[in-house]
């Protein structure tokens, strides 16, 4: 057994192969009762020594993968994996994916222990609230709470990651999809600044939202239930209720909610002005994230997941595909037609989609970077997966497993197969030192990204260094903004 005392009290881990690990320490107060969509508050002192060995339960959320969890409010908890709490060691903090709507840090494709015990680094998980608790924009309450909670979470690394074994000052926060996006919006926000020195950004969605269309959808999901999006109207609702009422929505996305309506995005972080003061692409391009060094990039079929899950690989009609091309390109149809002239109906819907919620967001944050005078290492994923024949290609959620190196539990399985390949283990081994040697020393082993050369790292069977490889969708995209999503009032 392991001993560490926090601010908050002493807590009691264990040792697993190797690694003290400790799982579901409070780093706020349950955000119910009174606190119920507040901004997160101080954990209250315990005394004794509090059990660090389970898991804390997830926050309210769609069970999409029918997976036992932890129940209880106390919703805002830290797992922490250590291969030495004596040590001065890099630290690497965990931001999940999910849509914004889903996600926990109990996840074991998340587990930290492999990362940390190879790599010589802390890694740290947490939750954060997601969906309406977290993102809705509700009157009374501030916004953007998930954002708050992840900001809270890293102020505890910052006052205890060093009773852990960890350095505080060599902080880097690192995270996949919604995860990347949460990234990107705390390296636009004042309040976050000091609490990080690196960030690593997989899959970027280019999804924000305006307050205006944040509040839209609020105002129909409260109104499934009869009531207004405001603090003192919700705060005693079933959370479960709310869950039930943003899932029906997603069936009944008014065209008034443009883009995010027909990609059933109901939750994303919003430009309010005051917790997010703007979108990142112009906040990096000037200046804010100068003094942190970012690595940034995407799978190369990010969309290929969603597309099998919405039942549509092999079967994506002109229709759809035409629809795709008006719906989601900066200026109109003719740029991918006339790029991609041997694409049929599949490729060109594939394409579309992922460049828009993924693969452009992802190249534009890196622009911005150079752009504003910082360092900014870029990759992309290209090894096809090789679970269930290969269909997935190198989709959106791949590089997680190989970056954890947990690649024979649950979900990842799926991807990669029940045996992993040596091919699997090698890639795996290699992303595992680059993210580790880039939280030690700002150096993942290839050269920084410019607006010149785009040199990318490609990780494959066979490694290789080139210019973005993406250089049709770049120049199709180069003159898009990203700007906050806008409620349609035409």
């Amino acid at each position: 057994m392991s001993e560490v005392r926090t601010a908050s009290g002493a807590v009691r881990g264990r040792l697993e192969s190797g690694v003290a690990v400790f799982r579901g320490i409070p780093f706020a107060a349950a955000p119910v009762g009174e606190h119920r969509f507040a901004a997160p508050q101080p954990v209250p002192h315990w005394d004794g020594v509090r059990p660090a060995l389970s898991f804390g339960p997830p926050p309210p959320q769609p069970d999409l993968f029918g997976r036992p969890e932890a129940s209880g409010d106390e919703w805002l908890t830290v797992n922490v994996w250590s291969p030495d709490p004596g040590a001065e060691l890099p630290v690497m903090v965990w931001f999940h994916g999910g849509g914004y709507t889903i996600g926990a840090s109990s996840s074991p494709e998340y587990d930290g222990g492999r990362l940390a015990r190879d790599g010589g680094v802390v890694v740290v998980t947490f939750n954060y609230r997601v969906g309406f608790e977290g993102f809705a924009q509700i009157a009374g309450a501030p916004p953007n709470r998930g954002l708050l909670d992840q900001i809270a979470a890293l102020e505890w690394v910052r006052d205890n990651v060093t009773a852990f074994g960890g350095d505080p000052s060599r902080v880097t926060i690192f995270g996949e999809s919604a995860g990347a996006g949460s990234i990107a919006a705390l390296l636009a926000m004042p309040r976050a600044a000091e609490l990080f020195r690196r960030a690593v950004a997989q899959s970027v969605p280019g999804a924000f939202f305006s307050t205006e269309l944040a509040a839209d959808i609020a105002t129909a999901c409260a109104g499934e239930l009869g009531s207004r999006p405001t603090r003192a109207e919700l705060s005693t609702v079933d959370p479960a209720l709310l869950v039930a009422a943003a899932e029906t929505l997603m069936t009944e996305r008014p065209p008034r909610w443009g883009r995010a309506g027909l990609r059933s995005i109901l939750f994303a972080p919003v430009v309010d002005g005051d917790v997010l003061p703007g979108t990142p692409w112009p906040a990096l391009a000037a200046g804010a994230g100068r003094d942190i060094d970012l690595l940034v990039g995407h799978t190369r079929d990010e969309q290929r997941l969603f597309t099998a899950l919405d039942g549509l690989l092999g079967q994506v009609t002109p229709e759809l595909a035409d629809a795709a091309l008006a719906d989601f390109t900066p200026h109109g149809e003719h740029g991918y037609r006339d790029g991609f002239p041997d694409a049929g109906p599949d490729e060109l819907y594939e394409l579309v989609h992922s460049d828009w919620l993924f693969r452009m967001p992802s190249l534009h944050l890196a622009e911005a970077q150079a752009d504003g005078g910082g360092r900014v290492h870029a990759y992309e994923l290209t090894w096809p997966a090789p679970g269930l024949g290969g269909t997935f290609g190198a989709c959106h959620g791949l590089d997680v497993p190989l970056v954890f190196g947990n690649l024979t539990s649950g979900r990842p399985a799926l991807l990669i197969g029940e045996t992993p390949s040596p091919e699997a283990e090698t890639l795996s081994a290699r992303m595992r030192t680059a993210w580790t040697t880039f939280a030690a020393d700002a150096d993942p082993g290839w050269p920084a990204y410019d607006t010149s050369d785009r040199l990318t790292r490609i990780f494959d069977v066979h490694p290789a260094v080139t210019a973005y490889p993406e250089e049709v969708s770049r120049r199709i995209w180069q003159d898009h903004t990203f700007p906050a999503l806008p409620l349609d009032t035409r």
